[in-house]
């Protein structure tokens, strides 16, 4: 997928053939002749909902995921010396923070595994950086699977999820090093396999911690750019201990660049407080998959809906225990299935009036009315009563084609 900016008039059109068990929507912003009312073009094409999209995990294995899931729990200290336990010293009352995602993934996985082609990214790599673990991923754990097959793609996402469950909840073997989060979403972004035309493309981010690792950071020594992750900052982690929030955000901007949207998931304390929210809310919002909400009920508790936005305060997901992971889990999932008689529209894509949009149907052009379409704030075009039951019952043999086309001012 492309987007493209043109001096000129922007033509929005938009494609959905809606079937009852599958559909394909796509976008296609064509540059016009120049009209009563100036507008930016951009050309831009948007994979079909029919094909099922792109997901590439990119999981944190750092070695804070064998810390105690609840640090505060009694359980998870010695009752001698009061030492917090790590990995396979935490007992089964202790759950870490790699054994609760592994619990998360055993019921995503299993129960959601159809909807998307998800491949398996792990990080650090195991290259090593002024001898740390401490590089961005270099290689695939698992790729996408080639077949669009509902049963082929459970068996892979069950395949993802034993590579998961093979990485032992242990100091020795397991989930080890820092957090290159910046290289790492660069290394995904060169992968072919999500820089497609036909298909939605995205990168599930999901991290136990603040990013750093990134040796060319802007601060150095005791400069006061440098917030340490760590206990210290100094020696070899002078500038690798650095948060790295401008680095990973740069980043996400880059796959965003190249229409591959990156959804992010904060797992654990250390992306609820401090530096963690601000962080994880930049990297979320520039990845194009921030949280939606129309009240504050949809931001659940504790968070507030920004109603000028459409978008939750906390932009991104956030999990503090196993369930509540896999809770994200199941909202991802279901925003992904989607609704074919809606169009999501972005902020930036909506036109100041239903008069300077119009739904086409194979065609035939209707006005917004209610039994033919609505723009639904924040959101986009929804299609209404005999226009949406034409969509729904439409199939790929027999599409539907919806055409919406927006003047937008500048």
């Amino acid at each position: 997928m492309s987007t493209r900016l043109h001096p000129s008039v922007a033509l929005t059109s938009l494609l959905v053939c809606a079937a009852l068990a599958a559909g394909c929507q796509t976008y296609d912003f064509e540059p016009v002749a120049p009209a009563a009312i100036s507008v930016p073009s951009v050309e831009k094409t948007i994979a079909a909902r029919g094909s099922t999209p792109n997901l590439m995990l990119l999981v944190d294995t750092s070695g804070s995921m064998l810390e105690p899931m609840n640090p505060a729990s009694s359980a998870c200290r010695s009752p001698t010396t009061g030492v917090l336990c790590r990995g396979e010293g935490c007992p089964a009352s202790c759950p870490t923070r790699w054994s609760a995602l592994q619990g998360a993934m055993d019921s995503f996985l299993g129960a959601s595994g159809a909807f998307a082609r998800m491949g398996l990214t792990l990080y650090p790599g195991k290259q090593l950086v002024q001898g740390e673990q401490c590089g961005g991923s270099d290689s695939l754990t698992l790729e996408l699977p080639a077949d669009d097959n509902p049963d082929a793609l459970r068996a892979h996402a069950l395949a993802i999820n034993a590579k998961l469950r093979g990485i032992p909840n242990s100091t020795r073997g397991g989930p080890t090093g820092g957090t290159p989060t910046g290289s790492s979403l660069q290394y995904v972004g060169t992968l072919p396999q999500l820089q497609t035309d036909e298909r939605g493309d995205f990168v599930l981010l999901l991290t136990d911690g603040l990013p750093n690792c990134n040796e060319n950071h802007e601060a150095s020594g005791a400069s006061l750019a440098c917030r340490c992750t760590l206990i210290d900052c100094s020696g070899t982690f002078e500038r690798m201990g650095c948060l790295d929030q401008n680095g990973s955000v740069s980043a996400v901007k880059a796959l965003r660049g190249r229409d591959i949207q990156t959804i992010v998931i904060g797992f654990g304390a250390d992306t609820a407080t401090g530096h963690g929210p601000a962080v994880l809310n930049a990297m979320a919002e520039a990845g194009g998959f921030a949280r939606k909400c129309q009240t504050n009920a949809d931001c659940g508790t504790g968070d507030a809906c920004d109603l000028a936005a459409g978008l939750c305060q906390r932009r991104y997901y956030q999990a503090a225990n196993q369930d509540e992971l896999a809770h994200a889990l199941r909202q991802i999932s279901e925003r992904f299935e989607g609704d074919p008689c809606l169009i999501e529209l972005a902020p930036d894509q909506f036109p100041p009036s239903p008069k300077l949009a119009r739904v086409l149907v194979n065609g035939e052009g209707f006005g917004d009315g209610d039994d033919t379409w609505r723009l639904k704030d924040k959101v986009g075009v929804e299609l209404l009563g005999s226009l949406c039951a034409r969509v729904q019952g439409s199939s790929p043999a027999h599409p539907a084609r919806v055409e919406v086309r927006i003047v937008i001012p500048r």
